[in-house]
């Protein structure tokens, strides 16, 4: 098998655990979800820790987190996936994982703003009908429920900015993961131990316990395996095959969690998946063009 077909099912693996991991946070819907996400920050930090040393790599972390610019980045970062991974754990536990997969359909079109506001990157005609078709289908689904969507809003910023903030970090994928979880594991104990509780969910039945320690290597899996996959599969690949998520999320939403799926929901979701389409569509031609201009110019000046 080469190495870009491994890659890929690296992809699909890491992206079929995400998208699948309502179920596993479903089994915790009733631990507070701010207990959920102190255990599955301590935990990871316990996790990823280990993989470093494992790999001999707690070096690289230590000597970047001296930095003061370093530090506040990757603090800035953990903040911005903390309140994703809480914001997801509490939608999925109070049955609004529709609206939760939402927000991963809407974040690479909000990548996209965020690329041409922040960095000054050109948006094509398609890329720009892409976005403003999905800033309808949010207007549809905001006027039609009567109420802003504000989870896949929250969702798809935060993962958004926690993007642009990592994309100043010369870090590899699970360094920088390392460190967020690592600087927010001092507010992750206190919340543990200040818990109504006293062990953040840890003192309840053996299963609960079981799934709380067991979300750092939950995180960690899927992770590893898109850092895997990163490295040796096309990015236009890697793109495409990251849809399988939020799919998986929305399948998980409706045909297990049976949450309602009503008539606003039919109209505005197809309206954001064509979106994808056109995005999609418009990278991968962008992508096209790009080779074809890079293999014209290396020709050039070989003759």
């Amino acid at each position: 098998m080469s190495e870009a077909a491994k890659g890929v099912l690296a992809m699909v693996a890491a992206c079929t655990i995400w998208g699948l991991g309502p179920i596993y946070w479903k089994l915790l819907a009733h631990v507070p979800a701010i207990d959920v996400i102190a255990q599955r920050t301590l935990w990871s930090a316990v996790t990823f820790v280990l993989i470093l040393a494992f790999q001999r790599r707690l070096t690289v972390l230590w000597a970047a987190l001296r930095h003061p610019r370093v530090a506040l980045t990757v603090f800035l970062a953990a903040l911005m996936i903390s309140l994703n991974w809480f914001t997801f754990v509490w939608a999925v536990g109070n049955g609004r994982t529709v609206e939760a997969s939402l927000g991963y359909f809407l974040f690479p079109l909000v990548a996209v703003i965020a690329g041409r506001v922040i960095f000054k990157e050109h948006l094509g005609a398609l890329q720009k009908l892409a976005v403003g078709l999905a800033a309808f289908a949010v207007v549809v689904l905001t006027v039609g429920l009567g109420v802003l969507p504000w989870i896949a809003l929250v969702l798809a910023a935060s993962f958004g900015l926690y993007g642009v903030i990592k994309k100043g970090l010369d870090m590899g994928p699970v360094v920088s993961v390392t460190g967020e979880v690592l600087l927010l594991s001092p507010l992750a104990l206190f919340l543990i131990l200040t818990s109504p509780s006293g062990t953040g969910g840890l003192g309840n039945a053996w299963q609960d316990a079981a799934l709380l320690v067991f979300s750092g290597v939950f995180t960690a899996t899927p992770l590893i395996l898109f850092s895997y996959a990163a490295r040796r599969a096309p990015l236009s690949t890697v793109g495409l095959v990251q849809y399988l998520n939020p799919t998986l999320q929305f399948f998980c939403a409706v045909a297990i969690f049976g949450e309602p799926f009503g008539f606003w929901h039919a109209v505005s979701f197809p309206m954001i998946w064509v979106s994808l389409a056109i995005y999609t569509y418009a990278s991968l031609r962008q992508e096209k063009l790009r080779k074809r201009a890079a293999s014209k110019a290396s020709t050039s000046s070989t003759t």
